[in-house]
């Protein structure tokens, strides 16, 4: 349970304790006193809780903006990036943030934020941001090659932490 959900409990827990003390008689001044808040905040639950009943002393989380997207869209988003970007008109094998918001425009006549699509991608598993392949020109053998020859000389050279300055 997260911090935020434990304390919207804890004040759920103090609406219906102020439902309990006012039905064994307590006055609404006594029962503020009690539970730390005002006054006015322990009429307004009383009042919600003979209104509505007590579940109206429950918490009811802020039910936020609708998604943009709908379930179905999110799940179509890897299909349509496992086309690659050539097949939407970019250069290059590399999805950007950018690239993708493009995609989801034309495709679904929706706008994100860069930074939100990349939220979108984190959620989305697994990461599409990386290229599959190596490059086609890379030679394993020059760069296992050069590991063993040229890095030692590199190693070296370089200084050590706490080294003297020149300054």
């Amino acid at each position: 349970m997260s911090k935020n959900t434990s304390q919207l409990d804890w004040r759920e827990g103090r609406r219906r304790r102020a439902w309990e003390l006012k039905q064994q008689g307590w006055k609404q001044s006594a029962i503020a006193a009690a539970l730390g808040v005002t006054p006015g905040a322990v009429s307004q639950w009383l009042t919600r809780a003979r209104e509505e009943g007590v579940e109206a002393l429950r918490r009811h989380p802020a039910p936020g903006p609708q998604p943009r997207l709908s379930a179905e869209q999110l799940a179509q988003i890897p299909a349509l990036l496992e086309r690659g970007p050539e097949a939407y008109g970019f250069r290059g094998q590399m999805w950007t943030c950018k690239r993708v918001a493009e995609v989801l425009r034309r495709t679904f006549g929706v706008t994100y934020h860069p930074a939100h699509v990349n939220r979108l991608l984190h959620a989305l598993q697994p990461r599409v941001q990386r290229p599959v392949a190596r490059a086609t020109q890379r030679d394993e053998a020059a760069i296992a090659a050069w590991w063993q020859e040229r890095w030692p000389a590199w190693e070296k050279k370089r200084p050590t932490k706490g080294g003297r300055s020149s300054g």
